[in-house]
């Protein structure tokens, strides 16, 4: 018998897999079954805050975003022998002088305790996961033997993955017949930004003014273009499970502005994991009722008495 409940481990992957509120519970499991300090689960392809992760890790995490280690994790560096292996450790990209002096584990995993990790691929088609188990200094790396039992983890990790993957287009696909019942026009985005769903009331705004490019969500006025891009970037990268942006005012020809409102909703989104990471509603101020008068000022520079008289306006229209 092995050192390692792997059977545990699989039971645990399997359930999170039908109930994405599941996965912290399943990172909790996976810490113990292994006798690690800590265990992540990562989206190798979106480096994104909000991740599946033991409770251990909680204070560590919150430095690993806030102090922006995130986007300096040298163990990213593994994916491309991580894909071809199923397993990674950091002697895999270091040796332990280099180790001893790099800012990484000198300055960020050390203040913790930590510095070992064994990378295990979870992976299905297009998705590339990684199950990140930290290690103590004190305990130091796995050995050969564990290595090898994590690699058959790896493989027994798949169908889970893809798995979870097709739930979760299944509750993007519900979420988007929601919207389109009350016609309210929907775009779903992935980790990247990039559209992946996008319902019949949004259709019937695409145009010259608003188009779909390359898998983007792209105005005709270019400075638009860039500042909903900058809004999801900020969207994609808050830690926190429900999050809205201001509207982005999306110009068009001899028309009012249309109004993109990006968001993340944990029913569509419960995890880095989910397939949809956000979406962008996107109103027609000619279309429906206006919008609130903090939008009408942000988005068209009124004041306060210009926002309800615009309101005032519309509803005598109505």
């Amino acid at each position: 018998m092995g050192a390692f409940d792997l059977v545990a481990i699989s039971a645990a992957f399997a359930e999170a897999a039908l109930d994405p509120l599941r996965w912290d519970t399943a990172m909790e499991l996976t810490q113990k079954a292994t006798g690690s300090v800590g265990a992540l689960l990562l989206d190798m392809n979106g480096h994104l805050p909000h991740i599946p992760r033991s409770q251990s890790t909680a204070r560590t995490h919150e430095v690993y975003v806030r102090d922006g280690w995130i986007h300096r994790d040298e163990r990213y560096r593994l994916a491309p022998f991580l894909a071809r292996h199923g397993i990674a450790t950091d002697l895999d990209l270091f040796t332990p002088d280099d180790i001893a002096k790099h800012p990484y584990y000198q300055e960020f995993l050390a203040p913790f305790g930590l510095r070992w990790c064994a990378l295990v691929k979870v992976a299905a088609g297009d998705v590339f996961w990684c199950l990140s188990l930290q290690r103590s200094i004190k305990q130091g790396p796995f050995s050969p033997d564990e290595l090898a039992e994590l690699t058959q983890l790896s493989s027994q990790l798949g169908s889970s993955s893809a798995l979870a993957q097709a739930l979760g287009f299944a509750r993007a696909e519900a979420a988007m017949d929601a919207f389109s019942v009350s016609r309210t026009p929907v775009v779903m985005l992935d980790r990247c930004g990039g559209v992946i769903r996008i319902n019949q009331p949004a259709e019937l705004l695409l145009g010259r003014d608003l188009q779909l490019s390359h898998r983007r969500l792209v105005s005709a006025d270019r400075r638009a273009t860039d500042a909903l891009d900058k809004s999801l970037r900020e969207l994609l990268r808050a830690s926190e499970p429900a999050v809205s942006m201001p509207p982005v005012p999306l110009p068009r020809i001899d028309r009012h502005p249309l109004l993109a409102y990006p968001m993340r909703l944990p029913a569509v989104s419960p995890n880095a994991l989910a397939p949809c990471q956000a979406i962008v509603v996107v109103l027609d101020p000619e279309a429906r009722p206006l919008p609130p008068e903090a939008a009408l000022r942000s988005c068209f520079g009124l004041t306060s008495a210009e926002a309800r008289l615009a309101h005032a306006c519309r509803r005598a229209k109505l």
